[in-house]
């Protein structure tokens, strides 16, 4: 490492360079990295949060709510399984006119009194009294309070704001909870025949619901699977996915690029050392290990300055860092920059030592 360290000394401004570029993109790749969980969490939080493990929907649904309809028929199978609590569930978005005139986007969540989707006891007195609303806790942040009336638009419907529950949103909308036969008087009014949208599992570990799959004549999906039938989930994330992978391709192209030309310049100096006796396996972790000095250093710093950057945009954008992220971020930066540097390094141990001797005086 001492050649490699005296060249980080004495050509400061040419890596200060390449090292601002590679900052940079892991300044974009983590913000992106915040972005992409911001947008999960606010497209399929509130169906997170809910206590259940798999979801039955009509088959070819692909897991979205407004292409299912149930009823009661193809829930009694599930009911007859061992260790498998099941409950209708219809989830439909609306708008809601405040008493001041201006609307509210909902993504209302339609359940019975009885439900396990409804563990708390004030929660099932709500849903079991008269109709009306048990809202997000980010309602509260637009100033609707216990007691308010919201006009349903559409059905021009009037239901009284009951209480409050856990944040959370489903399709970029904040979620809101009525009783079941609200809900269908909402959506359906007096043509309801029983019809919901799907059916909340709750099943214990080691569990088959599959074997309730056919005689309900519905599909089953895991929670995790079923965020796929989220309005907008798979193209965004998708896209943000691709945008990362551009990125870390980037980096790779650059510092592939940086190197290959600082090898060039070099050739004569790393010949010298081959000529003077230095093996290729030196001179191979000579080079690998400037590399990583430059890798490493700027892309933490540039994901220091995105944690900061985001601890600030994050109350006004769907945005959230987690650890896991950051870190798999920087690693895989860090790796493409390698393998790029490792394409480059070719040039280095294919370097002739006779070429020292041709080029001295």
């Amino acid at each position: 490492m001492f050649l490699a360290l005296r060249d980080l000394k004495f050509a400061r401004g040419r890596f200060a360079l390449v090292g601002l570029v590679i900052g940079l993109v892991a300044l974009m790749a983590t913000l992106l990295s915040g972005l992409a969980n911001g947008l999960v969490d606010d497209g399929i939080s509130g169906l997170r949060a809910l206590p259940l493990t798999h979801l039955a929907f009509q088959p070819g649904a692909d897991s979205t709510f407004s292409r299912s309809t149930l009823t009661d028929v193809n829930v009694e199978p599930y009911e007859k399984l061992d260790g498998v609590e099941a409950s209708a569930l219809g989830v439909s978005f609306f708008n809601a006119k405040r008493a001041n005139g201006s609307t509210i986007d909902m993504a209302l969540f339609g359940i019975p009194e009885d439900s396990f989707l409804a563990p708390r006891g004030e929660a099932r007195q709500a849903l079991a009294g008269r109709p009306g609303l048990v809202l997000s806790d980010e309602f509260q942040t637009d100033g609707i309070k216990v007691g308010d009336l919201l006009t349903v638009v559409g059905i021009d419907e009037e239901l009284p704001v009951l209480g409050f529950t856990y944040s959370g949103s489903y399709g970029h909308v904040p979620i809101a909870f009525t009783s079941l036969e609200t809900w269908q008087d909402l959506l359906y009014g007096d043509n309801a025949k029983g019809r919901f949208s799907a059916i909340a599992l709750k099943a214990d570990d080691g569990t088959d619901v599959a074997a309730a799959e056919q005689a309900s004549d519905t599909e089953a999906e895991t929670k995790d699977a079923a965020y796929a039938g989220s309005p907008g989930y798979t193209g965004e994330t998708s896209t943000m996915s691709l945008i990362q992978n551009f990125l870390l391709v980037i980096s790779a192209l650059i510092v592939g690029a940086f190197f290959t030309v600082w090898t060039v310049q070099r050739a004569s100096q790393i010949a010298l050392l081959r000529a003077l006796g230095a093996s290729r396996s030196y001179v191979l972790r000579d080079a690998l290990g400037q590399m990583a000095i430059v890798l490493v250093s700027t892309a933490v710093l540039g994901s220091l300055l995105a944690v900061a950057i985001g601890s600030l945009v994050s109350t006004n954008a769907p945005f959230r860092l987690a650890a896991g992220p950051i870190l798999s971020t920087i690693g895989l930066l860090i790796l493409f920059g390698m393998i790029g540097c490792l394409i480059a390094v070719r040039r280095i141990t294919s370097v002739d030592p006779i070429m020292a001797l041709r080029s001295q005086p």
